[in-house]
């Protein structure tokens, strides 16, 4: 095979082997394929696309590119759970537990935040003594005992995503949905799971920020993910405003344990249904996701939900009272609210703009060599449609320094917009993609 004939076909719109993809990922972690020939092949493909039987064997390849976790000697349907990134999307500390309690064993592993969305790992380590790392041994061998771990990826897991993403993002062809999709699920068919349900986010605190391009990358994801032999699921949810109350590692995790104790029941709880609702289908323990919804409102009613995350958190080293009295946790200790200037009902609570306000106070990175600020952030107050007076707060924000907490005050007041009429809030759920 020769690297120029392989460019040309996909640059002339035809369908590439698997043999010929697995070449080309194979030749950029050789360096025999120069980088100047991976972007014009990146390029190619951002023109012409991909089938998904292409987009499936470019994730094969880069998922094969490295370590590929052996979940096998954990009992049962192993269900694995992807969000596209968000604000105050604290899903994964809500479901892992829920779903656990459900009896359908959850090995997770999870990202550290970037940019303006926060990550489960830093989340975690806001809990005193919380280990993130864990031997796979230690690993397989919590879930087969409690039923659930969250512990953070290894370098050695799709390294050629890592490389491919490099280029990517300097050759400006990070926007085509097939090597998006490759790159979401090359490191989740690496990581074992036995089925995934994907949370594919659409708005303005979104990757996504158009819905059609949202059920776009939902679809395709759940194609590759079929044509690999993985049980797969859907939800494409909104990111127009924050998903919780709270933005920020330490408020994410008390606002998790708010949640799984049943103190709070918002659009957090209400997506955590859904989500687990399928992950509990495909992990067999309910026949239908009705049946399965009323199965996890009923752990977290009875406090199993919770036990469980109380269970993680002790398993892996953290300080298990932070579950029983959060405040343990704790916040920055600078504080400021922002008020409503006027009488009416709030029409925009804008989820970048939010995002950003937090990362600016310290809670996210730009690059992933950034320290955070595991307990500054915000939480947010109001939703859209909310009827509000002068001088209601919207927000109050959590800083360890003035010039940090005066810099996301400014940032945050522009993400609120009011309106003298009544106005609804966006759909929680756009839609469900399962086949």
């Amino acid at each position: 095979m020769r690297v120029p004939d392989i460019i040309m076909k996909k640059r002339d719109g035809h369908v590439l082997s698997p043999e010929e993809i697995r070449y080309m990922i194979g030749g950029m972690l050789s360096q025999d394929v120069p980088d100047y020939q991976m972007s014009a092949f990146c390029m190619a493909i951002f023109f012409q696309g991909m089938t998904p039987e292409e987009t499936t064997a470019l994730t094969t390849a880069m998922a094969d590119s490295g370590r590929r976790a052996d979940l096998s000697a954990i009992r049962g349907i192993k269900v694995d759970k992807h969000s596209t990134g968000g604000v105050g999307d604290t899903t994964t500390l809500v479901l892992v537990p829920m779903v656990a309690a459900a009896g359908v064993p959850v090995a997770k592993m999870s990202g550290r935040g970037l940019g303006h969305t926060g990550g489960t790992l830093d989340k975690l380590e806001s809990i005193p003594g919380f280990r993130v790392s864990l031997s796979e041994r230690e690993f397989v061998d919590q879930v087969n005992r409690i039923g659930l771990a969250i512990v953070g990826q290894t370098e050695d897991i799709a390294p050629a995503d890592k490389r491919l993403y490099a280029l990517r993002d300097v050759t400006a062809t990070v926007e085509s949905i097939p090597l998006i999709a490759s790159s979401i699920m090359s490191k989740k068919l690496a990581t074992g799971a036995d089925a995934i349900v994907l949370d594919v986010k659409a708005g303005t605190g979104a990757f996504m920020h158009e819905l059609d391009r949202a059920r776009r990358l939902a679809r395709a994801m759940v194609d590759i993910g079929r044509l690999a032999g993985r049980r797969m699921a859907a939800v494409i949810s909104d990111m127009n405003q924050p998903l919780g109350q709270a933005i920020g590692n330490s408020l994410e995790v008390i606002e998790a344990i708010d949640t799984l104790s049943g103190r709070s029941a918002g659009r957090l709880l209400q997506l955590c249904l859904e989500l687990g609702a399928h992950m509990v289908v495909l992990g067999g323990a309910a026949r239908d996701t009705a049946q399965a919804r009323a199965v996890l409102s009923g752990l977290v009613e009875s406090g199993a939900a919770l036990a469980k995350l109380r269970e993680m958190v002790k398993a892996q080293g953290g300080d298990a009272t932070c579950v029983d009295d959060p405040s343990r946790i704790g916040a920055a200790p600078l504080s400021e609210q922002i008020t409503a200037p006027t009488d009416g009902y709030v029409s925009r609570v804008d989820a970048l703009t939010l995002g950003r306000a937090a990362a600016a106070m310290g809670a996210g990175r730009q690059r992933k060599t950034d320290s955070v600020d595991l307990h500054c952030g915000l939480k947010v107050l109001v939703s859209v449609g909310d009827r509000i007076e002068a001088g209601q707060p919207v927000a109050t924000l959590y800083a360890g320094s003035q010039p940090r907490l005066r810099e996301g005050t400014a940032q945050a007041g522009p993400a609120f917009a009011y309106s003298d009429a009544p106005c609804s809030a966006p759909p929680l759920v756009y839609e469900i993609i399962e086949r």
